[in-house]
């Protein structure tokens, strides 16, 4: 008798022809017309045999926030399919470069750089999605849908400063970025995500620099910039991002008593969490860049295209070694 590794090897998926079935009442019929097949001895192409080349473009990557947008704009516009893991409820603050607005915003997409991110409400919605070419968005932050999804190269995007789980049997190819991970040993390699001289740079034994707990320094300001919430509630923003303020200026409140949140800095609002988003005391919910109006807040940054840089390079290099 084969083993349980074996017979699940066995298991393919998606399951049916490829009847273009949409509701579950069709795809029901497509299911039982490959049985009907199987069992007149027909040799019908099943529909998991019409993605087999697919799959080794499919890409999963874990998180949905702006750098994970970065890394997944990079690799669609490479002729990768890729599928986005989030939280139901994101809590990323750059929310007009974050694929993760698919998941909240009322036409459930958003549209970035020209690439469209849409929700998918199952594995096989985020693959129709795909065969779009367009961007698949689903709440999976358990990553419960990788044993359906089966993809070639799986990308842990969260930046939790640690690792909520990823592990190199997830995919043939597995990559982390930032601290937290140890290459060669969780994943195949990790991306540096701090700022300087190292950023993109691709480690394929050890790990990222660890966490210094501070954020980067832009136009002379560091923890300045970053805004962050006085107390325990629900977040209400009175600015949105693009718009210029002042330092003193309140930008958002928090909790029952509408304690304010007050930028140090003059500048542009780069990013503001969602409203009507419920966080914790000093919780970051949006930063301010001091370089003001001449920032370009509608396109992904330097820090994200230079990740997606390395990202894409450890994806050619390792796919190509493994076949």
């Amino acid at each position: 008798m084969a083993s349980l590794p074996e017979r699940f090897n066995e298991v393919r998926t998606p399951v049916g022809l490829d009847l273009g079935a949409e509701t579950p009442e069709e795809i029901a019929v497509s299911i039982m017309s490959e049985i009907l097949a199987i069992s007149r001895h027909k040799k019908p192409v099943p529909m998991g045999d019409t993605v087999a080349e697919g799959l080794k473009k499919r890409v999963v990557i874990r998180g949905a926030g702006d750098l994970a947008t970065g890394v997944a704009l990079k690799l669609h516009n490479s002729g990768y399919n890729v599928i986005m893991l989030e939280l139901p409820e994101p809590t990323v603050i750059r929310t007009n470069i974050a694929f993760a607005q698919a998941l909240v915003n009322d036409d459930k997409m958003i549209t970035i750089e020209g690439v469209t991110g849409r929700k998918a409400r199952s594995v096989a919605d985020a693959l129709k999605i795909t065969e779009q070419r367009n961007i698949a968005v689903m709440a999976d932050p358990e990553a419960a849908s990788l044993r359906q999804l089966k993809p070639a190269i799986m990308v842990d995007a969260i930046l939790a400063k640690r690792n909520l789980g990823t592990h190199r049997e997830m995919a043939p190819v597995t990559l982390a970025l930032g601290p937290g991970f140890s290459a060669g040993k969780d994943v195949d390699a990790v991306i540096e995500t701090c700022r300087g001289h190292d950023l993109g740079r691709i480690i394929y034994s050890g790990e990222a620099k660890a966490n210094t707990g501070t954020p980067g320094v832009i136009g002379g300001y560091g923890t300045e910039r970053v805004l962050r919430s006085p107390c325990a509630g629900v977040v209400t923003p009175l600015v949105k991002i693009g718009d210029l303020v002042c330092e003193g200026q309140t930008v958002a409140t928090v909790g029952e008593y509408a304690e304010p949140v007050i930028t140090q800095i003059s500048g542009k609002v780069r990013g503001m969490i969602n409203p009507g988003l419920k966080v914790s005391e000093h919780f970051k919910i949006g930063d301010v860049d001091p370089r003001g109006a001449s920032v370009d807040h509608s396109t992904t940054t330097d820090k994200a295209r230079a990740i997606a840089g390395g990202v894409l390079e450890v994806v050619l290099r390792l796919s190509k070694q493994n076949g």
